[in-house]
């Protein structure tokens, strides 16, 4: 199976141009204020209408209320949520869209591990995909920080969840990811810019190399 990628963080027409020329199969739009990637509603919606067809658009949102969401959403209409908070699966679902939900990997206190981060993804039943993200106190993501791939569960029979692989990736270690957790999709933004959100072609390009020269060695 081929591996998908997600290049998240884009902030303006030209880097999300570039991603799609590269092979990115989605783009992320980050209305999380705070973050250096944050990006304006009315500009994500020129975005999104210079996106192709089966290009997705996934809009990030921290722990935002739902009259937040449903008013971005009017202006910039993402094909995917991107829940990267403390969301509860009722605060997920009440929205009506298809989502994904981000989980926080980590062995330190407030950092999902083992049974915990098993349990954890058996509660949201309904998303799309579970994004694996590396916890860091005080930081929702985005940190350039990787986890312990070795804590990724092993999905068991009765599974059938989307994992998307997340957390300091960069050009040089993504083939390893996906060689060794084998994900669904993996996700992208600091690795790739030559500045916060500001995208870079070349390891962009580099990155979407690596990840195809990966799934080729799982496929031989």
């Amino acid at each position: 199976m081929r591996t998908r990628v997600k290049i998240c963080g884009i902030t303006s027409v030209d880097d999300a141009l570039t991603a799609i020329d590269a092979g990115a199969d989605a783009l992320g739009l980050v209305f999380y204020k705070p973050s250096p990637r944050y990006v304006d509603p009315q500009v994500a919606a020129e975005i999104i209408a210079k996106v192709p067809a089966f290009v997705t658009t996934m809009g990030l949102f921290v722990d935002a209320s739902e009259d937040e969401i449903r008013s971005t959403l009017a202006i910039a209409p993402v094909d995917f949520i991107q829940f990267h908070g403390r969301e509860s699966v009722t605060q997920c679902e009440n929205i009506g869209r298809p989502y994904i939900k981000a989980l926080r990997v980590g062995s330190e206190e407030g950092g999902l591990y083992g049974q915990s981060l098993r349990n954890k993804m058996n509660e949201y039943t309904g998303a799309r995909g579970l994004l694996l993200d590396t916890y860091q106190k005080g930081v929702p993501g985005g940190t350039g920080e990787r986890f312990d791939w070795d804590q990724v569960p092993e999905p068991g029979p009765e599974d059938n969840q989307y994992i998307v692989l997340a957390g300091g990736l960069t050009p040089e270690n993504v083939g390893t990811a996906v060689t060794t957790v084998q994900p669904y999709a993996v996700d992208v933004s600091g690795g790739v810019e030559s500045a916060p959100g500001r995208k870079d072609a070349g390891r962009i390009r580099a990155f979407l190399d690596a990840v195809r020269q990966a799934d080729s060695t799982l496929d031989s």
